[in-house]
């Protein structure tokens, strides 16, 4: 693109005849102004996050042709590379002089369409439409940013019988699908969804308290580099720079670290079990990174690395295992209180499923009823109905009470004797600063402490454990009395789950 070029967009008024040459310009100029924002804001190369991330793959007939994914690229000069089916490359070696490095590409084609004729008069024809469109093509040279996006490379040798994904990303074999030279297009921001995110630092959080004790603990010193790496995805994460596409290519970091967590444990600590530890490997070894589906891959490297992270666990002490676990669920819950996302039948934190078992909507007849909803002898009372955000500005609409003095009771049903009830309660803490003595079933169960006040992001989760030697009925009696006479407390929707 010129850079001295002055952009003229069309000014229609009345009386203005325009010709074809004024139609045309009007096109360019949009489409120069794309290519600009595209040029300078994004850099070139392949968007990952976007349908198939262009992801080349074998075929599984095993022969010589490879798989493109449908996506979306930008090449070097701003232009839009769209493929919006899968396509099928076959790779002739007779093309080449072998061995040769060769080179899928997508490049922009475009050409004009739409032709059309009139009878009446011959001067009036042309083509009414052009028509972008991409090839995908196989070359011998290394492309060119500013023509075509490479996509793939592969060595090819004189005796190719079949062209495979690569066994180890990081390190292919000949013949086998190259991924490391992909440029990969920049975005602004990440594209996980909120419950991504959330899943993604509660796992984060488990492995860097484990991979801690492993370290300091055990003295396994490449435990250390796993919880440093971790730390770091972390970092990542909290400024928003994670995405689906680069979740992969981080984490190929941190499975080699693990991996060489191998002979570390092998060659200098005898006297750690190789059997328990043995399983750990297995976890490891199990996760592939060769994806096709990313959302089903995520699951995958969450699930394994999770498995692997209790295994490695089990090698501590026994008080150590208790410390993980009791550190892990503080943390979790802590987190929780941010959360704008609706709470699901099975609250997934970490290592902990939580099973949903009742629920309580404030001013909700039928609700309070079931419930046995109270508030005792107040000072005063008053229903609410807020517009309020939570931290991450996500804007929610409840219905609550505020109550001064006095108790709140009500019955929580559906609960399993002899496990622990985590009750999550929705409260407005744009005073904050509330107290309450709690009672269960007639017997104390701690201190209700809502220490926190905003006077903008108002909404919080506050999360109530009640002891599993205090969960002694299927049906528990609740009481919260506030121990400040002439301070407000309030409750909106309560949550109630319990471990499967």
């Amino acid at each position: 693109m010129d850079k001295d070029v002055t952009f003229k967009r069309l000014n229609f008024f009345k009386g203005f005849l325009t010709t074809e040459q004024d139609w045309n310009d009007g096109e360019s100029y949009h489409i120069q102004k794309r290519m600009l924002h595209n040029k300078t804001l994004h850099a070139p190369g392949v968007v990952r996050h976007f349908m198939g991330g262009l992801q080349v793959t074998q075929r599984d007939r095993g022969d010589l042709s490879v798989v493109v994914a449908p996506g979306y690229a930008v090449d070097g000069r701003g232009r839009d590379l769209y493929l919006s089916q899968p396509t099928i490359k076959q790779i002739n070696p007779q093309d080449f002089k072998l061995p040769a490095e060769v080179y899928v590409v997508l490049r922009y084609e475009e050409e004009p369409s739409d032709f059309v004729a009139y009878k009446e008069n011959p001067l009036f024809k042309g083509h009414r439409r052009i028509s972008e469109f991409v090839k995908v093509d196989v070359i011998p040279t290394e492309p060119d940013i500013e023509e075509e996006v490479e996509l793939a490379r592969i060595s090819l040798q004189p005796d190719v019988r079949q062209i495979r994904d690569a066994s180890d990303p990081r390190n292919p074999k000949h013949n086998e699908i190259d991924l490391r030279f992909v440029p990969i297009a920049g975005v602004a921001g990440s594209f996980l969804s909120a419950m991504q995110k959330q899943e993604l630092h509660e796992f984060l959080r488990d492995q860097i308290t484990i991979y801690s004790l492993a370290g300091h603990f055990l003295k396994i010193a490449t435990a250390l580099d796993v919880l440093h790496a971790l730390i770091t995805l972390d970092f990542l994460l909290s400024v928003n720079a994670i995405n689906l596409g680069n979740f992969f290519e981080i984490f190929q970091s941190i499975i080699g670290l693990q991996k060489s967590m191998f002979g570390d444990v092998e060659q200098n600590h005898p006297e750690i079990d190789k059997e328990k530890f043995s399983l750990y490997r297995r976890y490891i070894e199990g996760i592939t990174l060769q994806y096709r589906e990313p959302r089903e891959a995520w699951k995958h490297v969450l699930y394994n690395e999770s498995l692997a992270g209790k295994q490695l666990k089990i090698l501590l002490p026994k008080q150590k295992q208790e410390k993980v676990q009791a550190d892990d669920l503080e943390t979790l819950l802590e987190r929780v209180k941010k959360r704008s996302e609706k709470f699901p039948k099975v609250l997934v934190l970490g290592s902990y499923k939580l099973q949903l078992i009742d629920t309580l909507d404030i001013y909700n007849p039928e609700s309070e009823k079931a419930h046995e909803f109270t508030i005792v002898n107040p000072q005063e009372k008053y229903r609410s109905r807020q517009r309020l955000k939570y931290q991450d500005n996500t804007e929610v609409v409840d219905v609550g009470v505020h109550y001064v003095g006095g108790y709140a009771q009500w019955k929580i049903l559906n609960v399993k004797p002899g496990k622990r009830v985590i009750m999550i309660r929705r409260v407005d803490v744009v005073r904050g600063n509330f107290y309450c003595d709690i009672q269960v079933n007639g017997k104390n169960a701690g201190e209700l402490v809502v220490d926190d006040s905003d006077i903008n992001l108002r909404w919080r989760n506050w999360p109530i454990v009640i002891p599993a030697k205090l969960v002694d009925a299927p049906t528990l009696t609740y009481r919260e009395t506030p121990t400040k006479a002439d301070r407000d407390v309030n409750v909106f929707r309560v949550w109630v789950y319990q471990e499967q």
